[in-house]
């Protein structure tokens, strides 16, 4: 198994020819084939998921072709701000920090910080309850930013990997006591492994899941949000939504919530220009 994700990770999935219609070169993007459902390895080489369906999709109404890459996510934002790819399929969580560097879409899911643990520990109740223990976490994410903000306060030890896979699997070996992450994948990760169970979702921790562009592509930028805003009106975002996560999404959801102007409103980087796309 650990062989296969290996190949996926090192292989591109490639959409189409070298060249699409119009002599325009495909749209590149990264992202973590590891962060299932999100993206992961099928057994048909390369990978599969939400993000690669979305992106597909955003693509096929642009009538361009995509390179979808997988690698680790720690590696991914600075692989696109040296040119590698034009954007990122990878469920980026906007925070301040990272919008005063990059361009965001605005959010096509909303994402909570949430632990798992093992099977047969007690629930996690308060963050008092974390005093002491091992959290495990994806490189490079909120949530190795989370444990290291709160690490001398509650007294945490961080044990981060280049996977979120492998970060669930430290929770299930008694490795660490939880797993901190997004709680899309956290659920999922529960209902597909006995052992591990979705627990404690951090209070005030909603954030916009975007797309980013490097800070020179907001007429990219502009482009593949009026694209996401189009599939958001007529339900695709929806329908994948409830293909990949198993629930459909209320109306108080970001997959239905169309926000206003370009990108994340009160983050660096947002356009209040308004939206007008022309959906076919």
């Amino acid at each position: 198994m650990r062989r296969l994700i290996a190949a996926a990770l090192l292989s591109a999935v490639i959409a189409g020819p070298a060249l699409a219609q119009g002599g325009q070169p495909p749209l590149r993007c990264g992202v973590d084939g590891t962060f299932a459902p999100h993206a992961f390895p099928n057994l048909q080489g390369g990978v599969q998921g939400f993000q690669v369906d979305l992106f597909r999709e955003v693509a096929r109404r642009m009538g361009r072709e995509i390179v979808i890459e997988s690698a680790a996510f720690s590696g991914l934002i600075p692989a696109l701000n040296a040119g590698r790819y034009d954007f990122l399929c990878a469920p980026t969580t906007v925070t301040r920090e990272r919008a005063e560097a990059l361009l965001f879409t605005e959010g096509y899911l909303w994402t909570e910080l949430q632990f798992g643990i093992r099977r047969g520990t007690p629930p996690i109740r308060s963050e008092e309850d974390l005093r002491g223990k091992t959290i495990s976490v994806n490189k490079g994410t909120p949530y190795e930013q989370w444990v290291n903000n709160n690490r001398e306060r509650l007294n945490l030890t961080l044990l981060a990997f280049d996977s979120q896979a492998d970060a669930a699997q430290a929770v299930i070996q008694g490795r660490a006591y939880a797993n901190l992450s997004g709680n899309t994948v956290i659920r999922y990760s529960a209902s597909r492994t006995p052992q591990f169970v979705a627990d404690y979702v951090l209070p005030g921790t909603r954030f916009h899941w975007g797309t980013p562009f490097r800070r020179d592509s907001g007429a990219l930028r502009n482009q593949v949000e009026d694209i996401i805003v189009c599939m958001k009106r007529d339900g695709t975002v929806a329908r994948l939504s409830e293909r990949w996560f198993g629930n459909a999404p209320g109306d108080d959801q970001a997959e239905r919530i169309v926000f206003p102007g370009y990108g994340v409103p009160d983050m660096p980087g947002y356009d209040p220009t308004p939206q007008n796309p022309t959906c076919g």
